[in-house]
């Protein structure tokens, strides 16, 4: 019952979608700037953060305030992007399901978001107790943040082209 409840609405969505320029270009457009506001605040700060390793101890923690408050910004982001992603998915089911672009840019989500984890334990860390190897794992992190956020545009935009 579950699963052809699920049909019904992916099959009215991409009906809908298909039928609609203006919800194809909404969506479009909330994917798009979401990854723009959520990936660019995210991609500063990030290069910025490889750079701190030739700040003194309090001058990184004072950045850490800015890094830890961009968190809000950069979780938005990619929350708006995750659902337009599933609206576009549920948009071309049959296209998506079978594409391996795709899957290659869930499986770089699914690291950007681990990443992201290991980045706010690394944070908590140095401003806990300003533990060193803290200050290594967020440069390591940022460094990742940037080539997997570089990696996810590159996967979306070969989708529509390649498929």
């Amino acid at each position: 019952m579950h699963a052809q409840f699920i049909q019904t609405i992916v099959t009215n969505w991409a009906s809908f979608y298909a039928n609609h320029a203006t919800a194809r270009t909404l969506v479009t457009f909330i994917h798009v700037a979401s990854l723009i506001g959520g990936a660019g605040t995210a991609f500063t700060l990030d290069r910025e953060m490889l750079g701190w390793h030739s700040l003194a101890v309090p001058e990184r923690l004072m950045r850490l305030t800015k890094l830890r408050d961009a968190h809000a910004t950069v979780v938005a982001g990619l929350g708006l992007v995750i659902v337009s992603g599933v609206l576009l998915f549920a948009s071309d089911l049959d296209a998506f399901l079978y594409s391996k672009f795709f899957w290659i840019k869930m499986a770089l989500i699914a690291l950007l978001l681990a990443n992201g984890v290991f980045m706010l334990y690394a944070e908590r860390r140095a401003l806990a107790n300003g533990d060193i190897r803290s200050w290594s794992h967020l440069r390591l992190a940022a460094a990742f943040s940037l080539t997997l956020w570089l990696l996810t545009t590159l996967a979306g935009v070969t989708l529509p082209n390649v498929g």
